[in-house]
This record gives C-alpha cells, sequence and structure tokens, in this order.
C-alpha cells in the first residue's frame, strides 16, 4: 500500500481528526485540539474495504493510521506520545512503527531530547522497539510499560548511564508483560515467549523503507 506521512500540527495548537470509531481504537482522543497530530495517508480508494460501505462522510476516509502527541508538563525536553492507532484492518503491516519513526525524527529536529509513550500490550512494545524506543523499567499506576527514546542515546548503543544493554532492556520488557498480573491472551503470551527466544527486532531504519 503507498501512503504519505505528514505531521498535521504541534502541541498546543493541534488540529483535530474525526475517525471512525468502528476502524480506529482511540477514535475519541483525536477530537481534541490540545495535542499535536500525525498521520498516514493513501489514496487508495476507500470504497473498495469494508469500512467505505459503513462510510457516512462524517469521517477522515484516507486517514490509514494516527498519532496524537503534546509535550510533557514539566519538562519542555520531552515529547510524550498519547495515542497511537491504526486502522483494524491494516495492523501488523508497519504502518504505525513508520508513522512513529517520522513524529520521532521531526520532533528531534525541533529540538526535543526525548520522547516516551506508555503501552499496555505487546504488540505495541515490540512496535516501539523497532523504531529505538526502549523499556524505562517503569510502569504507570494502570500497569502500562514506559518506553522511552532518547536522542542521546541510539538505540544500539550500550554507552551512558543505562547499565542494561539494550537487549537487557528489551527482554525485561518482555518479561515485565509475562510476569505481571494481566489479562494476557493466549496468543499475546505466546507472542511475548517468541519474541524472548528471538530477541530484540531489526531496527527500522531507512525513512524511505515501506513494509
Amino acid at each position: 500500500m503507498e501512503y504519505e506521512i505528514q505531521i498535521l500540527g504541534w502541541p498546543p495548537d493541534g488540529p483535530t481528526l474525526r475517525l471512525d470509531y468502528r476502524e480506529f481504537s482511540y477514535a475519541g482522543k483525536f477530537v481534541m485540539s490540545n495535542t499535536g497530530k500525525a498521520v498516514a495517508r493513501t489514496a487508495e480508494t476507500i470504497a473498495e474495504t469494508e469500512a467505505a460501505e459503513r462510510a457516512d462522510g462524517e469521517f477522515e476516509t484516507d486517514v490509514v493510521a494516527a498519532v496524537a502527541f503534546n509535550e510533557d508538563r514539566t519538562d519542555p525536553d520531552t515529547l510524550w506520545l498519547r495515542y497511537v492507532t491504526v486502522r483494524a484492518d491494516l495492523r501488523g503491516n508497519g504502518i504505525g512503527p513508520q508513522l512513529v519513526r517520522h513524529v520521532r525524527d521531526r520532533a528531534i529536529e525541533r529540538g526535543y531530547e526525548r520522547l516516551r509513550i506508555a503501552v499496555n500490550n505487546p504488540y505495541a512494545y515490540e512496535a516501539l522497539s523497532r523504531v529505538g524506543f526502549a523499556y524505562t523499567g517503569e510502569t504507570t499506576g494502570i500497569a502500562e510499560l514506559l518506553l522511552e527514546y532518547s536522542s542521546s542515546l541510539e538505540p544500539n548503543d550500550d554507552t551512558g548511564d543505562d547499565p542494561h544493554t539494550p537487549e537487557e532492556r528489551y527482554r525485561h520488557g518482555l518479561e515485565t508483560f509475562l510476569e505481571a498480573d494481566r489479562d494476557l491472551t493466549d496468543d499475546e503470551v505466546a507472542f511475548c515467549e517468541a519474541k524472548l527466544d528471538r530477541g530484540p527486532p531489526d531496527a527500522l531504519d531507512s525513512e524511505a523503507e515501506k513494509p
């Protein structure tokens, strides 16, 4: 699938998006105007998809993925990715990591030193790992894992103050999913175990690369 990625606006003066709640998780969060937004858009005729048969003109029909982000309230050098969503029928095709990487690179260009995101499932964890986000060892009050990308430390760089290697951080995150009191599905458990056997994923390197 051919698509292009666009930054629609930066916080706090972000645009709004009306995403179809039947196709996108967190659709209602993208109506808010206090977050920046980025999208992946496709020129593919939506009428060719099942989603188009239900479209009623109220929603963006060319968006296949979106991310909302805002600046940390106490640290202006940190940008939080609040919500990442991919159209239901296109999940697992690499569009989400491509979109996050684009936002990551543009954010660093704007002067942010780090990006953070909280994830609540191993699939999101794997996707973010592909674009340099690493588990910090912290969790939120609702048992999400906190991941961070730092401009001062490349994804495979073992230097710095962190005593753990990238592989150790990656495995620690997966083990946290398995060890915590979570309602993981059998598929999610099998996914975590397979990734532990394999080790960290290859990085998504080329800006021109498409899944």
